[in-house]
């Protein structure tokens, strides 16, 4: 069936401009990098940004972030305004209600000097993607695989959660979902950067889905 890559060209790759442009809500990131565990159960809002316009909102209420998105084509991300560098980051994702074709995820050393990222997002009817984003995700280049991969690792439909997993020690990165690993890379591009959540689509339909226990643990030098 046709994918991703080919449901954005055209006529949505105009779009997807726009809505990269107006959706994105950055928490400014801290300098120092958190050595520290990390966890956010998101039972208050914290550092993390929230947002709301026509067509996309984010919040935090009832002990989840909580995405909305209305339009095809949609792009929304957050990030927590906190820096860090090596270490195992997890986070667990229900999609609630909309259409099957869209993508969910974490995204971590962000960088929001040049709004770029790595990018770690499965989709509800079973797919992942593992990428590097440049200028908004304007520019989006695949680490694992071509583009988009089936895996039956993913838990497809909704009210279902899965749990998403990066391992990062330099330049090399070890990916899971619901412990199962999914993919390798090894990209030097970011040493360092905030953490976000990002949802999208791609064809008609909206998307509600929620993000909780998101974690990161320091990997501790031997």
């Amino acid at each position: 069936m046709p994918r991703r890559a080919i449901l954005i060209m055209g006529a949505l790759i105009i779009l997807l401009a726009i809505v990269l442009i107006t959706w994105q809500f950055f928490a400014r990131s801290g300098s120092t990098i958190q050595s520290e565990p990390y966890q956010e159960t998101f039972d208050s809002i914290g550092t993390w940004t929230t947002g709301e316009d026509i067509s996309a909102v984010g919040i935090v209420a009832g002990g989840v972030y909580e995405m909305s998105l209305e339009q095809s084509g949609d792009i929304f991300w957050v990030t927590a305004g906190q820096t860090f560098a090596d270490g195992e980051y997890e986070v667990e994702i229900t999609p609630l209600e909309g259409t099957q074709d869209n993508g969910y995820g974490m995204l971590f050393r962000v960088n929001e000097e040049d709004d770029s990222f790595y990018i770690f997002k499965i989709s509800s009817d079973g797919f992942v993607y593992i990428g590097h984003c440049a200028d908004s995700c304007l520019e989006q280049k695949p680490l694992v695989g071509q583009d988009w991969f089936a895996s039956p690792s993913v838990k497809q439909g909704f009210d279902v959660t899965n749990r998403l997993r990066a391992v990062v020690s330099g330049s090399e990165m070890i990916f899971y979902v619901n412990g199962e690993e999914v993919g390798q890379t090894s990209n030097d591009a970011l040493g360092q950067g905030d953490i976000g959540l990002m949802a999208e689509t791609f064809t008609p339909g909206g998307l509600r889905v929620t993000f909780d226990n998101f974690t990161v643990l320091p990997l501790v030098d031997e």
